[in-house]
């Protein structure tokens, strides 16, 4: 018999990192070194996309939850392939009326490997701006009449 205090901890490592994003309209869960796939993106095989809509990012010891989207957090993603999902069948009957109508639909997909999770920190780049714009700007005084 296994003991399960061991298989869980077995599972937690494998999860010690990963994001919730949005792409295509959709949240998925997104882990390093897996594949998925979504909605169709207007890119050539091996082009590296970066996914910036970011809602939650844990790593080993902390939890981010972004308001709505995590500051400054991007996921890189390689597009390996374009393929089509299976096909769903639609069928249309209005009973009494002989009226039938049978559609087919496959859906575009891109299968996507994510390469690394990150947030980085672009804050001195900010900051350095801001110091600028102070100095460029400065302050008129008012006259009261």
């Amino acid at each position: 018999m296994t003991n399960p205090k061991n298989s869980s901890n077995n599972s937690l490592k494998s999860n010690e990192l990963y994001a919730i994003a949005e792409t295509s309209g959709q949240q998925f869960w997104f882990e390093v070194d897996r594949y998925y796939d979504i909605d169709r993106l207007n890119a050539k095989e091996k082009d590296k996309i970066t996914l910036e809509k970011v809602l939650l990012l844990k790593d080993k010891d902390s939890i981010t939850i972004g308001k709505p989207y995590v500051k400054d957090a991007k996921i890189e993603l390689e597009v390996v392939s374009h393929k089509r999902d299976k096909k769903i069948l639609v069928y249309k009957m209005r009973p009494k009326k002989k009226t039938r109508r049978k559609m087919g639909h496959r859906q575009e997909l891109t299968r996507v490997m994510v390469k690394s999770i990150k947030i980085g920190k672009s804050a001195p780049k900010s900051s350095k701006k801001e110091t600028v714009k102070k100095e460029t700007k400065p302050k008129s005084e008012k006259s009261t009449n």
